[in-house]
This record gives C-alpha cells, sequence and structure tokens, in this order.
C-alpha cells in the first residue's frame, strides 16, 4: 500500500473538505488539538493558502496546509498532521517531501507538542528549531488571585461589539509588532471572531485612560471538553493580553491578567492555560509568579 496525494489546491473540493476533517478530528481526539468542530468551516489557520490531503489505501491518511500568505514577517507557515491510524507509514514523510518541495526556503513548519517524531522528521530535511511556543498552565483550585489595582487614571471595562473593534486592533498592533502573527490581526479577523460559539464579551477586558482611549487588554477563552485531555473538563485560556508600549509600566499587564484569571476562577473553571514565546523572559516571570508552569511546547522548524 501507498500513500496517495491529492495535488496541492487552493480549494479543496466538499468531499476533500470532509476528508481533512475526518484527519482533523482524529488528531484532536489523539492529541487534544487542532480546534475542530464536527461541521461548518476549518479552523482559521486552516484557511485559505494550499491545501495537501493524503489518502492511505484510499482512506484520508494525512494532511498538509501551506499559508501563502505568511506572517509579519513575510515567511510562509506550513502545518502538517497524520491521522494517528496512520501514523509510521511513510504518511509523513510523503507530505514533508512535497511541502519541501512547494515551500520557499525561508518557509517554517509547525509541529505541535515537540514530539520525537516530528524532530526525527524535520531532521530528515534538514529543518532545525527556530521558534518555541511554551503552553503553560495552573490549577484554578486555591488560587490566591487579588483583585486587580490600577493606577489613578486608568479602568476596567469588558469589550463592546460594534464599537472596540477598531481601538483594540490599533493596540494589538502597536502591543504586538514584533510578533509573526498577533501582530497582523485585523478588524476583520476579529469580527468573525466574535461570531464563533466561545466568544464572550464578558470575559474580553479593556483598559481605558482618563481620555477614554484604550490602552490595554486581556481577552479571555473557554475551550471545550477535549476527552483525555485535562480531565475532559473545559479549561480557561489567557488569550491575548496587549498594553500600549506606551502605557507600559505601572502594572498594568498585571492587573489586566488578573482581572481575566479571576473571572475564569468566577465561571467555576478548574483549569487555566496560556501560550507564551519560549524566549518572552519578562512574561515567564509574571507567569510563574501567578502559578503557571510548563505543560507543552510546540515548535517551528526552519532553516
Amino acid at each position: 500500500m501507498e500513500t496517495e496525494l491529492t495535488g496541492w489546491t487552493a480549494e479543496p473540493g466538499a468531499d476533500d473538505v470532509e476528508a481533512i476533517r475526518e484527519v482533523l478530528l482524529a488528531v484532536k481526539a489523539a492529541d487534544g488539538r487542532p480546534e475542530v468542530a464536527e461541521a461548518g468551516p476549518l479552523p482559521r489557520e486552516f484557511a485559505g493558502g494550499l491545501h495537501l490531503l493524503a489518502r492511505f489505501d484510499g482512506k484520508p491518511a494525512g494532511y498538509a496546509h501551506l499559508d501563502t500568505d505568511g506572517d509579519s514577517y513575510g515567511r510562509q507557515v506550513a502545518e502538517l498532521v497524520v491521522h494517528p491510524d496512520f501514523r509510521r507509514e511513510g504518511v509523513g514523510t510523503a507530505l514533508a517531501r512535497e511541502l519541501d518541495a512547494k515551500a520557499p526556503e525561508s518557509a517554517r513548519v509547525w509541529a505541535h507538542g515537540d514530539s520525537a517524531a516530528a524532530a526525527a522528521l524535520a531532521k530528515g530535511f534538514g529543518l532545525g528549531r527556530q521558534r518555541e511556543l511554551l503552553i503553560l498552565h495552573v490549577d484554578v483550585t486555591g488560587a490566591d488571585w487579588p483583585e486587580p489595582v490600577l493606577r489613578e487614571g486608568l479602568r476596567l471595562r469588558t469589550f463592546v461589539p460594534g464599537q472596540d473593534e477598531e481601538a483594540m486592533i490599533a493596540v494589538n498592533a502597536r502591543a504586538f509588532d514584533w510578533h509573526p502573527e498577533q501582530g497582523a490581526f485585523t478588524v476583520d479577523e476579529l469580527r468573525a471572531e466574535e461570531k464563533q460559539t466561545w466568544f464572550d464579551p464578558a470575559g474580553f477586558f479593556l483598559a481605558e485612560n482618563a481620555s477614554g482611549d484604550v490602552v490595554g487588554f486581556h481577552w479571555t477563552k473557554v475551550h471545550e471538553p477535549v476527552p483525555g485531555r485535562f480531565g475532559g473538563e473545559p479549561v480557561g485560556e489567557v488569550y491575548v493580553v496587549g498594553v500600549d508600549p506606551g502605557t507600559q509600566g505601572g502594572g498594568l499587564g498585571k492587573a489586566l491578567t488578573l482581572a481575566g484569571l479571576r473571572f475564569l476562577r468566577d465561571r467555576g473553571l478548574r483549569q487555566v492555560i496560556l501560550y507564551v514565546e519560549g524566549d518572552n523572559a519578562p512574561a515567564l516571570a509574571v507567569y510563574s509568579k501567578l502559578g503557571f508552569t510548563r505543560f507543552e511546547t510546540d515548535v517551528q522548524y526552519g532553516r
């Protein structure tokens, strides 16, 4: 039996989309990610770009996606997943070979979970570790998170859909002008996220100055339970915390973080996660003091 590839396409047909979904759902059941629904559009990270489906013995076995728009630095970024039933059958190698031929030299490839198999596959194609994205975790039970304290002239309120998108995105762009993905987040993408079932403006905190300008935010998220992951319980996330560089200092970032954490705790959630760059020492120090420890590592490979 051999791996059969559909060929790269910008618009997979309905049958191929459902085959891709079948692969992603199986990977989610085994690994806890990606977040993919039983119906509807594929997750945002797989939107647009080019798609490559692999079949093994006629069954959906693997999938590669190449984001041809690229990140904020212009690097194309790829995702490659293999159905758990077809791992160690050469499916990953076949997809990686096609990806290597298609993507430019500057491209990066995500490996979620930092597995030995992914490391070996990357090494075989001459790819090295270029970026680490850490997933931190805290057990909320017994967490002693004090009320946020804001310096004079600042106040917290919650996000108002239809009103605050442009102000939030403006702060986000300034706060994350260095970040490969977050800095390019747009108003249209924010509005699309507002239509997701998990979106809750009550957990989206904004900091305003005395003039009413938005100078920081903390956007929280609640993940639906995934069997075998976090005890099958819903999990809160410190989704994004951003502070306008002109307002940094005075503990605003910590105050925003505490506001979101207390909101998630008050919802009855027992576990919270967050993603942070592995080389962001100041942020790691803050989260460590709040009780977070490393849970998983995502690795971006490249040349």
